[in-house]
């Protein structure tokens, strides 16, 4: 069983931030890493590792943030006056608080669950009031360094803009990520100054501001730096997208799942994926979507809030907010939409579209063809090229088939309209009035011949060519 942080400990998001970086017009933490926003990411981890009381500050397009954190309360920071001024924004929200409050930073998605719960361990083991996470970087350019004493303990946070010469070489950093009793810090927040290079609050200044009233303040160190990469620009962003991608992947592959090439795969953090499933190349599973045992996905296909019953096939193809059911297969290039249930065994092939329809147990439709707003039995077979006409330009209808019922090529339903069971209907046939069970129906214009007209036809455009 997963331990989780004692109880009382809350989260506190920061992510009011613009992301200038970013070149865009959506808040830096509404970009998204395998369909999920960078903040969502957050949000999870701090759920995750048991944090009861979760609160977000928005800022820079906060209507839009507010939508992406799974109704969190949010607080709103109107003017952007640093990471302090961003906390003392939530005082009133988190007031009371008592225990242990992390402050996380809503634009660094590859922080763990379990890293947040050695913060709160940490803290609670020590009676630290502060314990800030750190991590050593190759290249620290732009993040605030952690400057020690000459015991080793850390003594401040410097921000980069405002170190000395002899600062700069230091490559252990601050990650954004801190542990504090929220009694001390809301006490305290009120002694941080603006007086640096940005004219702003830094939440980092808390922590030389602590050590002098000769509080306890400490650190941990991330298990790995890379769970520490804060998204400040698109090349960060892909940067943290393959973390993740190798973290997920990972995951699902000693859980049981094959990949051919895991580079090549990329999965949502909400997906859910049994034993025996092969993964091909290029496949992408976003959003809600579960696969059962036994499936196999690929390659270049595309799976968005679906499930995937045990030993179906998705054979280059997309499929979105559908169900397949057990030992149905689909593809190569169909295309499954809103609303499509396949039901065991059904098939679906290639340059297939089917809409807001149920394809009965055993029933194919193997080829060229659109079926929508439709309800088809079992044991059907749909000829090549047949299309349910079901717009009429005003309103959409149903199309039913029976059990049993075999549609010849090129046929088109003309809805609302039925087919009986086991009934068929003629190739290149327009059906507009239902079929009785059994009969055939058949509708088509009477064929004429025009003797010698191909050869004229051919004899009269060689005498114009010459």
């Amino acid at each position: 069983m997963t331990r989780k942080v004692p109880m009382g400990a809350a989260a506190l998001i920061l992510a009011a931030g613009e992301g200038t970086r970013m070149k865009s017009a959506l808040p830096k933490v509404a970009h998204r890493i395998l369909g999920a926003p960078l903040v969502r990411y957050v949000v999870d981890a701090a759920r995750s590792a048991g944090c009861d009381r979760i609160v977000v500050v928005t800022g820079h397009g906060a209507e839009a943030v507010e939508l992406l954190v799974d109704g969190e309360p949010c607080v709103r920071q109107e003017k952007r006056l640093g990471t302090g001024h961003a906390v003392m924004s939530a005082s009133e929200a988190l007031s009371g608080l008592t225990g242990s409050l992390v402050v996380l930073s809503g634009d660094s998605p590859l922080l763990r669950a379990e890293t947040i719960r050695r913060l709160v361990d940490a803290r609670e083991t020590s009676g630290a009031a502060a314990i800030v996470l750190t991590t050593v970087l190759e290249d620290p350019t732009g993040y605030g360094r952690i400057v020690r004493d000459v015991d080793g303990r850390l003594e401040a946070i410097v921000e980069h803009k405002d170190l000395t010469s002899d600062q700069l070489s230091i490559t252990e950093t601050n990650t954004g990520t801190y542990c504090f009793d929220a009694e001390v810090l809301f006490t305290h927040l009120t002694r941080l100054g603006n007086e640096n290079s940005q004219g702003e609050y830094y939440l980092t200044d808390m922590i030389a501001l602590l050590r002098a009233e000769g509080l306890v303040v400490d650190d941990i160190a991330a298990a790995e730096s890379t769970e520490t990469l804060g998204v400040n620009s698109r090349v960060q962003l892909a940067e943290a997208a393959k973390v993740m991608q190798s973290r997920i992947n990972n995951e699902h592959m000693l859980a049981g799942v094959t990949m051919t090439d895991p580079n090549l795969v990329w999965i949502a953090p909400s997906v859910v994926i049994g034993r025996d499933v092969v993964l091909e190349p290029m496949t992408f599973l976003l959003g809600s979507t579960t696969v059962a045992d036994g499936c196999t996905i690929g390659p270049d296909s595309r799976i968005t809030d679906s499930r995937i019953a045990r030993e179906a096939v998705v054979d280059s193809s997309v499929v979105t907010g559908a169900v397949v059911g057990v030992g149905a297969t689909v593809g190569p290039r169909a295309y499954l939409r809103p609303g499509t249930v396949l039901d065991a065994r059904a098939r679906v092939g290639t340059s297939v579209e089917i809409k807001n329809t149920t394809i009965g147990e055993g029933s194919k439709v193997p080829h060229l063809s659109y079926i929508g707003d439709a309800t088809v039995g079992k044991d059907v077979n749909i000829g090549a090229g047949t299309i349910t006409c079901n717009y009429d330009g005003a309103l959409k209808h149903r199309t039913v088939i029976g059990d049993g019922a075999f549609v010849g090529s090129d046929t088109m339903l003309v809805a609302p309209v039925t087919i009986g069971e086991g009934a068929i209907t003629g190739a290149g046939s327009a059906i507009a009035k239902d079929v009785p069970a059994g009969a055939l129906g058949v509708e088509r214009c009477e064929q004429k011949n025009v003797d010698g007209w191909a050869t004229r036809k051919r004899a009269a455009k060689k005498t114009d060519q010459e």
